[in-house]
Order: C-alpha cells, then sequence, then structure tokens
C-alpha cells in the first residue's frame, strides 16, 4: 500500500472511533519494531538452546564422574533375591 492510502486508512479508523496502537505507527517505524520481535525471539531461542546444551554437558560429567557408591545406590539390584 502506498503512503497515501495507508493514512486514509488510518484517518478512516480514527474517525469511526476504532483506533488501535497499529494505526498511530508509521509504516517503518511498525517494519522496525517488527523486526526487532523477531530479532529478540531468534536470540532468546538461541539461549534456550545453549542452555540446554549446557545442562546435558554438566548431567554427562556428572554421570561420568559418579564415585562407586553412587553407581550402586542407583542400582536397582537387590542382593536379597540372589542369596
Amino acid at each position: 500500500m502506498s503512503r497515501k492510502q495507508v493514512h486514509k486508512k488510518q484517518q478512516k479508523n480514527i474517525d469511526e472511533g476504532k483506533v488501535t496502537l497499529k494505526d498511530l505507527l508509521d509504516v517503518e517505524l511498525m517494519k522496525q519494531l517488527q523486526e526487532k520481535k523477531q530479532e529478540m525471539k531468534t536470540v532468546e531461542e538461541e539461549k534456550k538452546r545453549r542452555e540446554e546444551e549446557k545442562k546435558s554437558a554438566e548431567r554427562k560429567r556428572r554421570e561420568k564422574n559418579k564415585s562407586f557408591e553412587e553407581l550402586l545406590d542407583e542400582s536397582n539390584l537387590d542382593w536379597t533375591k540372589f542369596k
């Protein structure tokens, strides 16, 4: 849409009393906000992915460094069954 068409649409909505924030914002500003929103979403997803990788690596490290006592405690074997 051209700038005049957008302005006419905004003016029509204002006249009808259906004013929204989108109507009041400039088209370029709206595009910038949408791009920023997408960028923030991407950054958040990347942060979650890195956090999950970090947790996974920590779990593997803990599993690798378990003592014999910890492994025995986690075992579901019961010595009374083999008596």
